[in-house]
């Protein structure tokens, strides 16, 4: 299990030093920042490691640094929660999977949302296929993990601050493996 923990961090230690999208915060600080505001949120253990690790398809897939700056949906959400899944169930993947629909969703149904975006999520936005329509709003309402997915949504548009101040990787080490051992004891395996 530890394994598993061991090699997200690392990745986020060395890839995470990337540039996140547009935005003037690294990948890591992003993620740390987005982790920081669930736990001060009270959210579980395996919604602070979605939230951790809700990007963490940006740092796996072959695309290159920035490949929305390129026009190219790099599908990072997909990426991440089938690489997420096996370890950590779908209490920690369906939200990063659904963290890309959740945008979608709040654009068509908050109307405040759209203009609180960064130009970069603007961007990734049109690439995603824009705000969703009356029925795609229907269908995501209906996902078991779309209220989670929508709390780390709005983490994830507020964590773009350059400089705050935020617990480090090392100390999501005991989270991530809290969530591991919840999946991993629970009734479904």
């Amino acid at each position: 299990m530890n394994g598993i923990v061991d090699r997200l961090l690392g990745l986020m230690a060395v890839k995470g030093a990337r540039q996140y999208g547009g935005e003037r915060v690294s990948q890591c600080e992003h993620a740390l920042q987005c982790a920081s505001f669930a736990a001060s949120d009270g959210a579980s253990a395996a919604l602070v490691a979605a939230a951790l690790l809700h990007d963490i398809g940006h740092l796996l897939h072959e695309e290159g640094e920035q490949p929305a700056l390129r026009g190219v949906d790099d599908k990072h959400e997909e990426i991440g929660a089938g690489h997420l899944l096996p370890a950590f169930g779908p209490a920690v993947a369906e939200p990063v999977r659904l963290h890309v629909p959740a945008k979608r969703y709040l654009c068509a149904t908050d109307p405040g949302y759209y203009a609180r975006l960064s130009p970069g999520s603007v961007r990734s936005l049109a690439l995603q296929g824009g705000p969703f329509t009356s029925e795609e709003v229907a269908e995501f309402q209906a996902l078991p993990f779309a209220e989670d997915a929508i709390r780390i949504r709005r983490w994830d548009e507020a964590a773009k601050v350059p400089g705050i101040q935020t617990p480090d990787l090392e100390r999501y080490r005991a989270t991530l493996q809290a969530a591991l051992r919840i999946w991993w004891s629970g009734p479904n395996r």
